[in-house]
């Protein structure tokens, strides 16, 4: 068996981020810092950072996993990829949706999509990209 799962990079609001999405999708929350490992090449200024976080055994069976980058390490805030979320279930996909699109910048409203269902695409306030589609009845 394999697992693919979302890995976020942010600089130095990893914390906020995952606890929004597990405001959202709920699940198991943990976070380790630099500090709880005395990470080598880590200043003792950026212990506090998040090494890495994770939502796990969410309602919906989603793991998301984060962490924070170094300073000494290279950044660059994606724009090559969306996290997705689609399914059949428009009530819970709405509300992820809702609750996403809190301080976020909408590039296409969720709205009917041109193969059926509903779609949308928005950059959440911490920049990550997602994508939202909502089967039609009887689409799979």
């Amino acid at each position: 068996m394999a697992i693919l799962n979302p890995y976020l990079n942010f600089r130095d609001n990893a914390r906020e981020a995952i606890e929004f999405y597990h405001s959202i999708f709920g699940g198991d929350l943990t976070i380790s810092t630099f500090g709880d490992f005395k990470m080598p090449g880590i200043e003792e200024a950026e212990y506090d950072k998040v090494m890495h976080s994770q939502i796990s055994n969410s309602p919906a069976g989603f793991t998301l996993m984060a962490s924070d980058t170094p300073a000494y390490m290279q950044y660059a805030p994606a724009s090559a990829f969306s996290v997705s979320l689609s399914g059949d279930e428009e009530e819970l996909l709405r509300g992820y949706w809702e609750k996403l699109s809190e301080g976020a910048t909408i590039s296409m409203p969720l709205g009917e999509a041109p193969w059926g269902g509903l779609f949308g695409m928005l950059d959440d306030k911490f920049g990550t990209s997602w994508l939202v589609n909502i089967n039609a009845p009887g689409q799979a």
